[in-house]
C-alpha cells in the first residue's frame, strides 16, 4: 500500500514544530516516556468501531535483539515484527527500553512491505527546554538506568509491520565489571524470541556471568549466577557468544504478559599492569586505564541527607539502613560528618569532620536513628553547610595529606525552602566548592528535579544516580557508595606527545575509584609511526606516581582488533574505535554545554556537537531523527519472517530471512528464462563473452588483470545513467597451469545516476543498496527489494538480478566454495540479460560491443621462409569497428557450466578487439563513474 508515500517524521527525543507539516490522516509518532518529548505528528483518527478494535489484537511474531561488543563498545540491533490479523487497519505500538547512556543510531520501519528509513539531521534551533527535557533521558535515565523508545504506526489489514532500531554505547566499568543489559519486554508471548550477545575483547575475557532476568526494578544481586532458562554460553579466551532463546512455554513459566525483564551480561577483561591497554585502528586510538592493587586514599566525606516530610516512611527507613551499612565500611584513615536537612539544617558534629573510630561510628548511628522527616526541602542550605565543613577541614589539614574529599547528597524532592531558584543554587554551589572536592548526588523516587541534581554533579566533578523507590532502595544506595567508596588515585593526568595525537578526549581526572576505568580516545597525527609514548601522573596516598611507556602500535596489532576471524568485515567493524571517539567527544561537549553560563559559548558548542552527531548518525538533543519513505518495496513470501542481522555495526542492515524453500540454482535460472538467456558476460578467470545477435556471432576473450585492479565493464552514465565496475581478486594458478596466477571478480558495483543516484555493491556474501540510506541484504536468503525504478532480486546462494527502469537487467552469479582449493576464491560472474535501456554510446569492456555488427571471414596470409619460399596460411579474421582481429574457434561454458556456447576467441588480452588498451579500462575506485578516456561517442 502506498498511502504513506513521501511522509516525513521526526524522532521525539528532540523538540520540533513539525505537527503542521504532516497530514492529519497519517500517524507516525516517536516519543520518549517520562514526559520527555511531545508528539510531533497528530494521531491517526480512529476509524474502526470499538467493538471491532478489541476483537483481534496485533500479534508479535518475532522479537530479536543482537548485540555486538568490541573492546567495550556495544552495538545493539532490535527487530520486532507485528502482524495485523484483522481485515481493517490497526494501530500498533513498538516499545523498547534502551540504556540511558546509549545513542540511537538508526530507526527503520517496513509497513505493509514499504520501507521507511531514517536519517539524522541538524536542528534548526536548539532551545533551552529541549535540552533540559532531553537531559532527563541522556543522563542516568529512569529508575533502572533505561529510557523508553516508542513508535506508533498503522498496519494495513492482513499485513505486517517490522520495526528496526539500532543504538550504541560505551560500557562503563563499575565495581570491577562491565554490564550490558538488553530489555526483553515484547508485551506478549512470542513464537520467535532471540537475544544474542557477542563479546570480542582482544586483551582476553577473565570473568563472565549472566544474571537472572531483572524485572520490576529488583536489585541485581551481585552474587547471582543462575542464568535464565534456554541461555547458552560459548566462550574462548577472547570471544564469547551468549544466546537466550526461550520457547513460548519457557516464556510463560517466567511470566505470562511478555514482560520478561532485562537480560544482563557481566564481564571483565585481562589488564596490563603498567599504563593500561591501548588499541589503534584506522588512525584512531583508545586508551583504557584501570590500575589495581593500589592502597586506598583516605577520604573526607560529608553525607547530606534529605529529612523533609516527603521522606517519611519507606524512603527514610531505607536511607538509614544504607547509611548504617556504609558507616561500617569506612576505613580508619577516613574522616566524615553527617547532615540532615529539611527547612532546618541539623549537623552531627558542628564545624568539624571526625576520624573513623568505633565510638564515632556508634554516635553517628544514634544521630541517624534520631532523624525524623518534617518540613520543607532546603537543598541550597544543606549543600552550603557541607561545603563549609569540607573547606574548613581542608584549610587546616589538606596541606599535609593526600586525600579525596566528597559530598554525598541525597534528596527525594525539589527545593521548596530557602533558595529555590535552580540557577542560584548552582552558582552558590560552584562558588562554595571551587573545584576543591566533588559532589555526588542521589535522587530517590520520581519527584526529584533530576536536571538540577545532574548539573550540580557535572559542575562539581561528580555524577548523579537515580534510585528507585522500592524494597531494594537500601541496596541500591549501598551499591552506589561502593562505586566511589575506594579512591585509589587523585589528580590524574594522561599525556601523549603533542606531535603524535590530536583531538584527544578528556585526559585529566580528579579521582580514580577502585573497580572503575579511565578511558581516553583520540586521533593519531603520524599514522606511520609504530610507537606511541604514554605518560601518566597521579597522586596515591603520600606518593606522587609517574608511569611511562612506549607502546608499540604497528599494523599487525591494529588488524587484530577487528575480530575478522570471528565477524564478517564491514565498515563499522573497521571503524569502531573512531565511533567510540565520536561517542566520548559528544558526551564531553554535552557536559560542557551544561556547565557553561555563556550563551555564545553554548551556541559554539551546539554547532560543534551537532556536526559531530550528524557525522556519526547519533540522535541527540542537538539533532533530529527524520523518518522518510524512500520508496523501496520489500516483497516476502507469506511464511517469511523479517529480522535484523547484525553483520555490520550501526549500519542499516537487514537480513530478509525467507522460508526453507529450494534455492534458486543456475539451472533453474536457465530453465525459467530459456527465451532470454544472455551470453554477454564476464565470468571465471575472467572470461569475457560478447553476443552479437544481429551478426549471429559470439566472440570471446580473456583479460589477464592484476589483483586489486578495478575494471570498467559498462559505462553509459551520460545517457541511461548506468555504470558497472568490477574489482579483481587474485589466486594461485592450478598445478601444471600455464598461468602464474588467476584473477576473479570479488566485487561488482552498479552506479545509477538517473532519476536519482543509487549505489549497488555486490559481493559473494551480500548486496548493499546505498542511496540516502543503506540497505544490506544477505546472499544466503531469497528476497526482492524494489521501487518504481529499481528491483533487486536475490536467489539464495545463487544469483542476484538487478533490473533498472524495466529496460536494463544484469544477472550476477555467486560462486562460493564450501571447501575451496588453494587456487579457488569465492567470486562473481557478470551477465547482461537486457540492454535495451543502454544507449548506443555505451562503452566499457562489454558495453562497447552492444550495438555493433561483426563479420568473420577467411583471409589468406602469405609468409616467406628462410629459403625464400612463400607459404600460404588461412586465418579467420574478425572485422569489428573498422579493425581486423585474428580469431580462432573455441567453446565457452556459462552459468557454472550449465550452458555452452561456440565463440570466436581473440588472443593477446583482446588486443585490437577492444578500443584502446587494457589500461584504458582501469578506474580509481569502485564507484568511479567519471569521464572515460574512450567512448563510442562521435
Amino acid at each position: 500500500m502506498n498511502f504513506l508515500a513521501g511522509l516525513c517524521f521526526c524522532f521525539s527525543l528532540v523538540w520540533g514544530d513539525h505537527a503542521s507539516e504532516i497530514p492529519e490522516r497519517h500517524l507516525y509518532e516517536f516519543q520518549v516516556t517520562n514526559g520527555i518529548a511531545e508528539k510531533v505528528a497528530p494521531r491517526f483518527p480512529r476509524q474502526v468501531p470499538y467493538a471491532s478494535r478489541r476483537e483481534i489484537r496485533p500479534l508479535v511474531t518475532d522479537f530479536t535483539v543482537k548485540s555486538t561488543i568490541i573492546s567495550r563498545y556495544a552495538f545493539t540491533a532490535v527487530s520486532c515484527t507485528m502482524v495485523n490479523r484483522a481485515a481493517e487497519a490497526k494501530e500498533v505500538v513498538f516499545q523498547m527500553q534502551i540504556p540511558a547512556a546509549a545513542f540511537v543510531s538508526n530507526f527503520t520501519m517496513i509497513i505493509g512491505g514499504r520501507t521507511y528509513h531514517s536519517e539524522v539531521t541538524w536542528r534548526k534551533k536548539t532551545g533551552e527546554n529541549s535540552i533540559l527535557d532531553y537531559d532527563k533521558v541522556v543522563g542516568d535515565g529512569g529508575e533502572n538506568g533505561m529510557e523508553t523508545f516508542n513508535a506508533s504506526a498503522i498496519i494495513p489489514g492482513k499485513n505486517k509491520g517490522v520495526f528496526l532500531l539500532k543504538y550504541e554505547e560505551l560500557l562503563q566499568r563499575r565495581l570491577g565489571v562491565y554490564e550490558h543489559a538488553v530489555s526483553v519486554r515484547p508485551m506478549q508471548l512470542v513464537g520467535n524470541l532471540l537475544v544474542e550477545v557477542n563479546i570480542l575483547e582482544t586483551s582476553g575475557i577473565t570473568f563472565l556471568e549472566v544474571l537472572p532476568l531483572q524485572n520490576k526494578q529488583k536489585t541485581k544481586n551481585m552474587n547471582a549466577t543462575t542464568a535464565p532458562p534456554s541461555t547458552v554460553i560459548n566462550q574462548t579466551e577472547n570471544f564469547a557468544r551468549i544466546t537466550f532463546k526461550p520457547n513460548v512455554l519457557q516464556q510463560a513459566k517466567i511470566i505470562q504478559n511478555g514482560i520478561l525483564g532485562d537480560f544482563v551480561v557481566r564481564y571483565d577483561v585481562r589488564r596490563e599492569l603498567s599504563v593500561g591497554d591501548i588499541q589503534v585502528l584506522n588512525g584512531y586510538f583508545v586508551h583504557y586505564f584501570a590500575p589495581t592493587d593500589l592502597p586506598p586514599l583516605p577520604k573526607n566525606v560529608v553525607f547530606v541527607i534529605d529529612t523533609s516530610a516527603s521522606m517519611v516512611g519507606t524512603k527514610i527507613r531505607q536511607t538509614k539502613e544504607a547509611l548504617f551499612t556504609i558507616l561500617r565500611d569506612l576505613r580508619p584513615d577516613d574522616h566524615f560528618n553527617i547532615i540532615g536537612f529539611s527547612n532546618r539544617i541539623k549537623v552531627w558534629q558542628p564545624n568539624e569532620l571526625v576520624k573513623v573510630t568505633s565510638n564515632n561510628i556508634r554516635d553517628a548511628k544514634k544521630f541517624i536513628f534520631g532523624l525524623s522527616p518534617t518540613g520543607g526541602t532546603n537543598i541550597n542550605g544543606g549543600i552550603q553547610v557541607a561545603s563549609d565543613l569540607l573547606n574548613h577541614y581542608l584549610a587546616n589539614n589538606g596541606k599535609h595529606e593526600k586525600s579525596v574529599s566528597l559530598i554525598i547528597f541525597l534528596t527525594d524532592g525539589r527545593p521548596t525552602d530557602g533558595e529555590i531558584e535552580s540557577s542560584r543554587i548552582l552558582g552558590n554551589t560552584k562558588n562554595a566548592i571551587q573545584e576543591k572536592f566533588c559532589l555526588f548526588s542521589i535522587g530517590i523516587g520520581n519527584d526529584v528535579d533530576f536536571h538540577l541534581l545532574e548539573k550540580l554533579s557535572l559542575e562539581n566533578c561528580g555524577i548523579m544516580r537515580r534510585i528507585s523507590e522500592d524494597e531494594d532502595a537500601a541496596l541500591q544506595l549501598k551499591g552506589f557508595y561502593d562505586e566511589i567508596g575506594t579512591p585509589l588515585l587523585s589528580d590524574i593526568r594522561i599525556s601523549y606527545p603533542e606531535n603524535s595525537v590530536e583531538y584527544i578526549t578528556q585526559n585529566m581526572f580528579y579521582n580514580y575509584f577502585n573497580g572503575s576505568e579511565i578511558v581516553v580516545a583520540g586521533k593519531l597525527v603520524n599514522q606511520s609511526s609504530d610507537i606511541l609514548h604514554v605518560e601518566i601522573k597521579a597522586s596515591n596516598s603520600n606518593k606522587y606516581v609517574i608511569l611511562e611507556a612506549d607502546i608499540k602500535i604497528d599494523g599487525a596489532g591494529q588488524n587484530e582488533i577487528t575480530g575478522s576471524e570471528i565477524f564478517e568485515d564491514s565498515k563499522e567493524y573497521r571503524n569502531h574505535i573512531e565511533r567510540l571517539w565520536g561517542y566520548l567527544t559528544f558526551k564531553e561537549l554535552l557536559t560542557g554545554w551544561h556547565k557553561s553560563d555563556s550563551d555564545v559559548q553554548k551556541e559554539a558548542i551546539t554547532r560543534k556537537a551537532s556536526k559531530l552527531a550528524v557525522k556519526y548518525n547519533f540522535v541527540t538533543p542537538f539533532t533530529l531523527l527524520e523518518v522518510k519513505d524512500h520508496g523501496f518495496q520489500a516483497d516476502f513470501p507469506k511464511e517469511e519472517s523479517t529480522s535484523l542481522y547484525t553483520e555490520g555495526i550501526g549500519q542499516k542492515l537487514l537480513t530478509l530471512q525467507g522460508k526453507r524453500v529450494t534455492q534458486g540454482s543456475p539451472s533453474e535460472l536457465i530453465s525459467k528464462n530459456k527465451q532470454s538467456i544472455s551470453t554477454t558476460s564476464a565470468d571465471g578467470d575472467p572470461h569475457f563473452v560478447v553476443d552479437f545477435p544481429l551478426s549471429k556471432l559470439t566472440v570471446c576473450f580473456n583479460i589477464d588483470g592484476e589483483p586489486g585492479h578495478i575494471l570498467r565493464l559498462v559505462s553509459d552514465h551520460k545517457n541511461s545513467g548506468v555504470t558497472v565496475n568490477g574489482e579483481l581478486i587474485g589466486a594461485p594458478a592450478p598445478p601444471n597451469g600455464h598461468k602464474k596466477q588467476r584473477t576473479y571478480f570479488s566485487r561488482i558495483t552498479i552506479i545509477i545516476n538517473k532519476p536519482r543516484r543509487i549505489y549497488i555493491e555486490v559481493t559473494p556474501a551480500k548486496v548493499i543498496l546505498d542511496g540516502r540510506d543503506r540497505l544490506i541484504l544477505t546472499c544466503d536468503k531469497s528476497a526482492t527489494v524494489k521501487n518504481d525504478d529499481l528491483m533487486v532480486s536475490i536467489s539464495a546462494q545463487s544469483n542476484v538480478t538487478i533490473t533498472i527502469q524495466g529496460t536494463i537487467s544484469f544477472v550476477i552469479l555467486v560462486h562460493r566454495y564450501k571447501n575451496p582449493a588453494p587456487f579457488q576464491r569465492n567470486h562473481l560472474g557478470f551477465y547482461i540479460s537486457n540492454s535495451k535501456g543502454l544507449s548506443n554510446n555505451s562503452h566499457g569492456l562489454l558495453g562497447q560491443f552492444l550495438y555493433n555488427e561483426v563479420k568473420v571471414s577467411n583471409v589468406t596470409m602469405r609468409t616467406t621462409g628462410q629459403t625464400k619460399r612463400q607459404f600460404s596460411n588461412v586465418v579467420n579474421m574478425l572485422k569489428v569497428r573498422n579493425r581486423s582481429v585474428p580469431v580462432i574457434r573455441k567453446q565457452r561454458k556459462l552459468y557454472n557450466g550449465l550452458h555452452q556456447v561456440d565463440c570466436w576467441f581473440a588472443k593477446n588480452n583482446a588486443e585490437k578487439l577492444i578500443d584502446g588498451v587494457y589500461e584504458d579500462y582501469l578506474v580509481s575506485h569502485l564507484f568511479d563513474c567519471g569521464n572515460d578516456l574512450i567512448t563510442n561517442e562521435i
